[in-house]
């Protein structure tokens, strides 16, 4: 665990960005009076945008163990 440090940030803000969009699902799923569609809406995108966050801390976390902590260096 040699990169170990270097993925605490990735891995806080990850975690950080899927809590508000767990909040956001709980938040409109509770509100009585929201038309279905709109509730629908507000459950599936945040739940995918937490997905798709998911995803990418997972492509960073190969990134970094692979010994690429800079992504720059490809440009």
């Amino acid at each position: 665990m040699k990169h170990g440090k270097k993925m605490v940030a990735p891995i806080v803000i990850a975690v950080l960005i899927i809590l508000y969009y767990v909040g956001i699902v709980v938040f409109f799923v509770s509100v009585p009076g929201i038309p279905f569609l709109i509730k629908m809406l507000m459950t599936v995108i945040p739940l995918l945008l937490s997905g798709v966050m998911a995803g990418v801390l997972i492509s960073r976390i190969k990134e970094i163990q692979g010994g690429e902590e800079d992504d720059l260096s490809k440009y």
